[in-house]
């Protein structure tokens, strides 16, 4: 009985520490945080789109390609379009040459997909 006591007591000494000025009991840091600018980040993707990261171009050229060269055996007309937009996305970043293979690949076999597949 008496340790109930003490635990009720404990938590009134607690509760008032805190000052009721506001109505408000939480804390927020948003005074110390940078404000977000939209402007500097468009900006900045403008920029990376225009100069062209060429290591991640070449990434996404060779999985480009390895989708266009699948899609002649499995799904031509689903990965064969993949292919196609991922191949574009290449060309994009500056890998002209990947993206260049894997849409020329990626249009191949959506003909063969949707033209002489059907009749085999």
């Amino acid at each position: 009985m008496e340790r109930d006591e003490d635990v009720k007591r404990y938590d009134r000494e607690i509760d008032t520490q805190f000052s009721h000025d506001d109505g408000y009991l939480e804390e927020t840091a948003a005074e110390i945080t940078e404000p977000y600018q939209a402007s500097r980040d468009r900006e900045d993707r403008h920029v990376r789109d225009q100069v062209g990261d060429k290591s991640g171009g070449k990434g996404i050229g060779y999985t480009a390609l390895a989708i266009a060269i699948i899609s002649l055996f499995v799904m031509p007309v689903l990965l064969g379009v993949a292919a196609i937009v991922v191949g574009y996305m290449a060309r994009r970043k500056g890998a002209q040459g990947l993206g260049g293979w894997s849409i020329g690949i990626g249009i191949v076999s959506v003909i063969l997909g949707i033209f002489i597949t059907p009749f085999f």
